[in-house]
């Protein structure tokens, strides 16, 4: 006869399985329901470690759990790959923030100084500071500055390591779908399954689309650039995320969708921008070209803790753009919840209670820190009969 669990976690992607590892490693007996373990939003992500680059106006609870998260991933990276026996493509280069023209640039500045307010590591540089650190930029970069505690790791290798050491911790596997919660048996549930999460749990977890391409640098040799840059370029937002393999991830569309369908648009504008910033960019191989939906918040946070009136069910979802860098933070604390039944204080502004009894739409419209740029303009206008 086999032995209830412990725990159940819905969702294989890195959030869920840094749960089922954690749980699995304090002694706990882990089942994990997914039937094609990170094939959702991690498959696409870039894996951006980014709390400075990140911190967005009016977020500032956001903004410390993502700074607190960071703080540990240096930590979870050493342990991870050690148990794992893995290279999970972790990075430290740091992150350069870009403006092509001087409309560009003054964008990026309001941001970096709401930053410095904040008391976060991020410093300007002249455009020759920033060619002697990637000379690969173009010419035409108006300016910048450098986070150099934003870092990386690549999240298809996280996935497959964390899958592995959550299996060698005892986490047990079971593929199939799960369409209710009523089909789980264990004395908790946390449901980690994403967007997913919205039909299992109520919760206002809506789909929010983004385009991705993937480059290869000509010879399969690596990028002639290190640090992640993260810009602007005539008003469209672009990162470019180079990796030891040779391939340079560029990304990324923010859509109110839930296809992913890759569009010839999204396309054109991603390796336009991209090219802006580095031109070597457009020698390289268009090797993959993909989208994926990541779980978005009425208030762009995640939603982690006990679900209302729904004893033994805890959530670890709506984690947004910040699932990678967040995913060992959630990981301790939901663990912590599980093992010792006592919420750490950081948990206090992410609970699912705080959307209880309130009708917080599913979906806000155009996110708000990535407004339209103007190559984006005239064509929406034209869509919408302006």
């Amino acid at each position: 006869m086999l032995t209830r669990p412990d725990v159940a976690v819905v969702g294989a992607g890195p959030v869920g399985l840094a749960v089922a590892w954690r749980c699995a490693s304090r002694g706990l007996r882990v089942t994990v329901h997914d039937p094609a373990p990170g094939t959702g939003a991690s498959h696409v992500a870039a894996g951006m470690l980014a709390p400075v680059a990140e911190a967005y106006f009016g977020e500032h609870q956001l903004t410390g759990l993502l700074t607190e998260s960071a703080a540990r991933w240096p930590g979870f990276a050493a342990e991870l790959a050690e148990a794992a026996g893995a290279d999970l493509g972790y990075r430290t280069d740091g992150t350069l923030v870009v403006g092509l023209t001087t409309d560009d640039l003054a964008e990026a500045r309001r941001l970096w100084t709401y930053q410095q307010g904040l008391g976060l590591p991020i410093t300007p540089l002249r455009p020759s500071e920033l060619r002697d650190r990637e000379p690969a930029l173009a010419p035409r970069v108006r300016g910048g500055a450098v986070a150099p505690g934003d870092h990386q790791v690549d999240p298809r290798r996280l996935v497959a390591a964390l899958r592995t050491a959550a299996e060698q911790a005892g986490a047990v596997w079971r593929p199939g779908v799960i369409g209710d919660l009523s089909e789980v048996d264990a004395r908790v549930t946390v449901v980690a399954a994403g967007c997913g999460a919205a039909a299992l749990t109520g919760l206002p977890v809506r789909p929010v689309k983004g385009q991705v391409l993937r480059l290869r640098a000509p010879g399969r040799g690596a990028p002639d650039f290190r640090h992640v840059v993260r810009g602007y370029a005539d008003g469209e937002s672009v990162y470019l995320v180079p990796r030891d393999s040779g391939e340079v991830v560029v990304g990324a569309t923010v859509e109110e969708r839930a296809d992913t369908e890759v569009t010839a648009g999204g396309v054109l504008r991603l390796l336009r921008a991209a090219v802006d910033l580095v031109p070597e960019l457009a020698e390289y191989d268009l090797a993959e070209a993909s989208a994926g939906l990541r779980p978005g918040t009425p208030d762009n946070a995640p939603i982690i803790g006990a679900l209302p009136g729904r004893p033994g069910v805890l959530a670890a979802t709506g984690h947004h753009r910040h699932g990678i860098v967040l995913t060992p933070v959630t990981a301790d604390l939901v663990t912590e919840l599980i093992v010792t039944g006592e919420p750490d204080p950081l948990l206090a502004p992410f609970t699912p209670d705080r959307f209880a009894g309130t009708d917080a739409p599913a979906t806000t419209g155009r996110d708000r820190t990535h407004p339209p740029s103007r190559r984006r303009r005239a064509t929406d206008r034209q869509r919408h009969g302006a």
